[in-house]
Order: C-alpha cells, then sequence, then structure tokens
C-alpha cells in the first residue's frame, strides 16, 4: 500500500502520543516514511487527544484528512472522527468503552479492560494490547511489535507482551502492509532536530523556562546534557533566561534559549540589550495561535513581523525558518554559527507542527552546516571590545585576561566600551552594528535561503515558510506548480527570491495566520502576491485543505499578471 493513515484517540493520560509513535515505529520498521500531527488540548487529564499517523512510500509533511484506521479508546473518539472513515476504513475499538452501534464500517472491539484485569496489568496498558490488535488488522508480523515493544518500552516488559499478544489474537486481518524495501530513517520531533542542530554546532549552555511548543527541547537539552557537556538551567522567568544566556556569551559559552511567543514577550529588553552589547544569542521561539494565552497547544505562524521588529532602537539579526526535521537540524546549526560569527541575536523561528510533529529524519539530506568560528582577539595591546573593522565585527575576547578590562555595555558606548551621549560616536557606532548586518547578508549569498521544488518551471507557484512546505511540496504535484519556501526571512534573500521568481505568472501565498505575514514581508521589497490562502483556526493545513483551497481558486489556471523586476505588471 503506497499511503496509509491510521488516528488513535482518546483522553489526556491514555498516552496516546506514546502509541502513536509506537505506530509510526511500525511502519517505519517496515520501510515507510512517516508524518505524524499529535492535536491535544491544553489539559493534563481529560479532553480529547489523538495522534494521525501517516506512512507513505515517498516523503511526506503533512496529514490527510480520510483515514485507513481508526482505533478508539473512548465513545468520544468515533463520534468526532466518524467523518473521517471511508467505506473501506476499519475501526478498532475498546469494546467496554466504546458502543459499535453507529458504525457502519468493518471494525473488531477488543475486551481491553478484562485481558488487562485478568493479565494483572496495569490501565495505560491498554495501549499495548489495542496496538497489538491493530498489528494484527494491517498484517504486521507480531515478531516486528515485539521487537518494537523490546526497544522502546523497556519497562513491565513481559506484561506488555502478554496483553500486546493477547490483543493480537482476537483480531481479524484487514489488510496486509508489504515491507517495503527501503531503509529505515530516525523518527523525530523538530524539536529533537534543532536540539541535535545546536548541539552539533557546539552549543554549550541551554536556558528556558518551560512553554509550549519549546518546552521538549528543554526536555531533551536536560536528558542530554551529561552526554554533550551542555549547561542545562531553568530559571525563574523569561526575563531571567534572556539575561542568563547573554552571561554565558559574555563568559564564552555558546547559548541559546527556547520559549514561545508569550515568553518571548518578556525577552524583547533583554533582546535589545543584545544588540547593543553585541552579544551573541540564538533564540529558538515556536509559535503557536495567539495573541496572549490563545490556544496554548495550537499552531499558527503569526509571530513574523513582531520577531522582525522586537526590541528597541535598530540592530541587524538573523532569521530562519525551518520546514521540517531535516531544516529544523541544518538551519539550527547555522544559526548559532551565524550569531557569534557576526555577534548578532539569531532567530530558529518554528511552530508547533514543526516543532511536535514527528518525522522521518534523512541524515544525508538534511546535509552539515559550515561551522564557523567567531573572530577572537590576537592578544596584542590594549584590548577594545567593540574596535571597528571593514565586517563591523569586533574580535572577541573572553575574561578573565591578565591587564584587560573586558566592557560590555548596553548604553551608547567607545569603542573600548566606554559610556558616552557624544553624537559623533553615537552614529559611528550604529553604522557599526548596521555594517555587521550587510556583512550577515553577505555570507548568506552562500547559503540556499529560498528553495524551489515542485515543477521548476511552473507559471503558478506557492509561497511558503515554515511547515507549510511539506503540504505545499505535495499539493503542488496534483497541479504541476512550482513551490518556494522561504527559509531565511531576515536578512531578506530579495534578489534569490527574484530568481526563483523568474518566470512565473501567478504567486499564491500559502500561510498559518490572517494577515499574509510572509506576502507583507515580500511587498515591502516590491513582490507582490495573485492569491492568498490563509489557515488561522490554530490547525494546520491537511493535504485535503489545501488541495479544496487550490481548486476552489482555480490555480491550475494562469491569471493577469507577471512578476519582473520584483513587481507585479499587470
Amino acid at each position: 500500500m503506497e499511503d496509509f493513515s491510521t488516528l488513535i484517540g482518546g483522553v489526556a493520560g491514555d498516552g496516546i502520543n506514546e502509541a502513536g509513535l509506537t505506530v509510526a515505529w511500525l511502519f517505519n520498521r517496515l520501510g515507510y516514511r512517516i508524518y505524524m500531527y499529535y492535536d491535544y488540548p491544553s489539559l493534563i487529564r481529560g479532553g480529547h487527544n489523538y495522534s494521525l499517523v501517516r506512512a507513505s512510500r515517498q516523503k511526506i509533511g503533512a496529514h490527510r484528512d480520510q483515514i485507513d484506521v481508526l482505533i478508539a479508546l473512548n465513545q468520544e473518539t468515533v463520534e468526532k472522527h466518524k467523518d473521517r472513515l471511508k467505506d473501506s476504513s476499519f475501526v478498532i475499538y475498546d469494546a467496554e468503552k466504546v458502543k459499535a452501534d453507529g458504525i457502519l464500517q468493518k471494525s473488531c472491539g477488543i475486551p481491553v479492560t478484562r485481558i488487562l484485569l485478568e493479565a494483572g496489568a496495569l490501565p495505560i496498558m491498554k495501549n499495548s494490547c489495542i496496538l497489538g490488535a491493530f498489528c494484527k488488522v494491517v498484517g504486521i508480523d507480531w515478531l516486528v511489535l515485539e521487537d518494537v515493544l523490546k526497544k522502546h518500552i523497556p519497562k513491565m516488559l513481559e506484561q506488555n507482551l502478554n496483553v500486546a499478544r493477547r490483543g493480537y489474537d482476537q483480531a481479524e486481518e484487514f489488510c496486509h502492509m508489504d515491507k517495503l524495501n527501503q531503509e529505515p530513517h530516525p523518527i523525530m520531533t523538530g524539536n529533537q532536530a534543532i536540539s541535535l542542530g545546536l548541539i552539533k554546532a557546539g552549543l554549550g549552555a541551554y536556558v528556558a523556562y518551560p512553554m509550549t511548543p519549546s518546552s521538549s527541547i528543554l526536555d531533551f537539552m536536560a536528558k542530554s546534557a551529561e552526554k554533550f557537556g551542555i549547561k542545562v538551567v531553568h530559571p525563574e522567568s523569561e526575563i531571567a533566561v534572556m539575561l542568563m544566556a547573554e552571561g554565558f556569551a559574555y563568559a564564552g559559552v555558546k547559548a541559546a534559549v527556547g520559549t514561545s511567543g508569550g515568553g518571548f514577550c518578556l525577552m524583547t529588553e533583554g533582546l535589545s540589550l543584545a544588540g547593543m552589547a553585541e552579544m551573541p544569542v540564538v533564540i529558538v521561539m515556536a509559535q503557536r495561535t495567539g495573541p496572549s494565552t490563545g490556544l496554548p497547544t495550537y499552531t499558527a505562524q503569526g509571530d513574523l513581523h513582531f520577531i522582525l521588529n522586537a526590541g528597541q532602537g535598530e540592530f541587524p539579526r538573523f532569521v530562519v525558518a525551518p520546514g521540517d526535521a531535516e531544516d529544523a537540524y541544518y538551519w539550527s546549526s547555522v544559526a548559532l554559527n551565524m550569531a557569534w560569527k557576526f555577534q548578532v541575536p539569531a532567530f530558529v523561528l518554528s511552530d508547533k507542527i514543526v516543532s511536535e510533529s514527528q518525522y522521518s529524519f534523512d541524515r544525508a539530506a538534511a546535509g552539515d552546516a559550515k561551522l564557523a568560528s567567531p573572530v577572537l582577539w590576537d592578544g596584542q595591546g590594549l584590548y577594545n571590545r567593540y574596535s571597528y573593522t571593514d565586517t563591523g565585527v569586533s574580535p572577541l575576547a573572553y575574561p578573565p585576561q591578565k591587564g584587560q578590562v573586558i566592557k560590555s555595555d548596553s548604553y551608547t558606548h567607545d569603542n573600548a566600551g566606554i559610556t558616552t551621549e557624544d553624537p559623533q560616536i553615537t552614529r559611528v557606532m550604529s553604522d557599526k552594528r548596521q555594517l555587521k548586518g550587510q556583512s550577515l547578508a553577505r555570507d548568506l549569498e552562500g547559503y540556499e535561503t529560498v528553495k524551489v521544488f515542485g515543477d521548476e518551471k511552473g507559471k503558478t507557484a506557492l509561497l511558503c515558510w515554515g511547515s507549510n512546505k511539506g503540504v505545499c511540496m505535495e499539493a503542488s504535484q496534483k497541479l504541476g506548480l512550482k513551490v518556494i519556501q522561504v527559509l531565511v526571512l531576515w536578512p531578506f534573500p530579495e534578489k534569490k527570491l527574484l530568481d526563483a521568481l523568474q518566470g512565473v505568472e501567478r504567486l499564491i501565498d500559502v500561510e498559518c495566520n490572517s494577515t499574509a505575514q510572509l506576502a507583507r514581508l515580500c511587498s515591502i521589497f516590491g513582490i507582490k502576491t495573485h492569491d492568498r490562502i490563509l489557515k488561522y483556526d490554530g490547525r494546520p493545513f491537511s493535504l485535503d485543505d489545501l488541495n479544496s483551497e487550490l481548486d476552489r481558486i482555480g490555480a491550475g489556471k494562469i491569471q493577469t499578471g507577471k512578476i519582473e523586476a520584483g513587481r507585479i505588471q499587470a
């Protein structure tokens, strides 16, 4: 089977995320490429949680609305998702929790509670039981499930295997998933990929106050701290987070912080300090629905202009928006490199979908960023922290240095870091900071800051950023469209975007916000879009969503307007 979707649903506390991940591991063993979307409310227990696991022969980065198998641990799962079922779908359910009267498709009920009681197993093991039934239903050999459980559920293994086998034996085969002639890839979230990319680039400290959807980076870093020699700190507030990271940077330790929009609001004064004091720091900003608390566990792309303009005054920054796990791994390394090479704040602008979705990670496709060492002081003469150079980047020195004073100043300062209000020096130091931004932009010319997918000669193109990469790439295949992904959002890659737009006569912007923030940014540079497809209900585009919208606007037809010299000519 080329493409197969499974949904497992229940309440928070049922282990729905882990159950979905187990389904992903099973298909991964068979050589399928995986994408898993996890949907959950902001509740510790209760509410409706579900994992939607899609397995495909090809690399994917989006889910489909219709499913092939529904695994229901409660009645609410059936009621909420029965419209996703096809005539050919199959339903597996907990027979003691779910009434099958309204299920028209083929189904089987598993007496989960009785099996657990007879086995003396804990309630959480219901997942192992019903996943055993799932393997029988989709024709996955028992030995594959046994191997997955041994690797990923080492605690109380024998009981888990026992209840899984009993679930397996009570189900019937509905279809057969063949093993593909493809090597499995690691499965990881975007947050895990960001973490590994930062570590690869030499991260020495990670500082964060937990905030969905960035929190799992803190968890990953804490678990990895000893192995990689990373200092991991959870301070009392986001204000302390940013200032502590800058303290690490002053001492010569490469540091990153993680947050979401609400937490980053508290960091903006510290961000301005980094701009003036020329402190290198990486900020992982994982977007969720706002404003204010918004939808704490759902997605959006509403913070782009906030990130571009955060902080008072003018100073350069680097902003990148990865679209999947491979992007996240590569560009988080680049972000740390750029922060230290040019002594600027660098943003990895993620969103809930990139951060928390599970992807098949192709290590070879991700590549490795070129590691860049910061410019260091040669130790000659008197050290001036903000000495003038042709690039605007001053050599770094870290305390203690015998006989030297290493200043770091939030006030307007001269080249030694001494506070001043002199108008001439004020202008010169402002020019120095802008020169760093220009040097950063030139350096980025050697990177693929804009990527083109699909029909490279297509006259209609989808413009996207962040997590919409996957859904745009797949939707483009149906209509033969070009896809243009803007990876680096600042310094804005104007020339590379114009090169990508060569031959395009219709540009369709696809974003998860209500104001078309990337389109607005492009318009500053004279690049206009013909159509905008916007989704802002907290949920990502499914492949079906986007296909429907493309059909609605007639995306396969060329409409008036041609993009030339950075402007659309009617």
